[in-house]
């Protein structure tokens, strides 16, 4: 946890990831019962950012400076110092679909994304948080360069995206807006994010 935080941290998840894919096609147990042409990535929040480079996005660190002239968060604080990473982020074209919800995206500008062509199914809370705002989410989805599925789900903040089971109904982190029903909306996510991973890596 040393790193959290830093911007460090969003060089070294995709490349994490990367090297995971690695393991599991190479020296894993599982390696024979894997097919290498049929990987996708979820991800939610930084995982969302993580699986967006992943598939070919490339983050824009200067560009992130409009945001972090109202953030106290410590990354932008690094930003604002202009001390951005001076190892470049990995991509990894074995992963063929995508699904991201309400994804870390602000630091993305309009041309991050010319080279991400896999399917993505986009996902995005109609109120984010301090770190994901609806409209960076909107943004990936006004500039992702193929066709793709964009989902805004209506009352609900970012957190809506996790589980909350119920030693943490306390949580302030499960607290839902009115006419949000999260365990309604977790069961229909799931059907639509089972489908679209069938569609693109199974029924293709």
């Amino acid at each position: 946890m040393s790193r959290s935080g830093d911007l460090a941290e969003f060089v070294e998840r995709p490349t994490d990831i990367k090297r995971l894919i690695d393991l599991m096609l190479g020296a894993s147990p599982a390696a024979s019962r894997l097919d290498p042409e049929r990987i996708g990535v979820f991800g939610v929040s930084a995982g969302g950012y993580t699986a967006l480079v992943l598939i070919g996005a490339n983050p824009d660190w200067a560009g992130t400076s409009e945001f972090c002239q109202h953030s106290s968060l410590g990354r932008c604080e690094q930003i604002r110092r202009k001390e951005f990473p001076a190892q470049p982020v990995v991509h990894d074209p074995r992963i063929r679909a995508a699904v991201l919800a309400d994804p870390g995206a602000v630091f993305f500008s309009g041309a991050s994304f010319v080279a991400v062509t896999v399917p993505v199914q986009l996902w995005a809370s109609e109120r984010g948080n301090t770190f994901v705002t609806p409209e960076s989410v909107a943004g990936v989805d006004r500039n992702l360069p193929a066709k793709h599925e964009y989902h805004v789900v209506p009352n609900t903040w970012h957190a809506g995206f996790a589980l909350c089971p119920a030693f943490l109904k306390d949580d302030p982190h499960c607290k839902d807006a009115p006419g949000f029903d999260r365990a309604t909306f977790h069961k229909e996510f799931n059907a639509d994010v089972l489908a679209f991973f069938r569609e693109h890596l199974i029924n293709r």
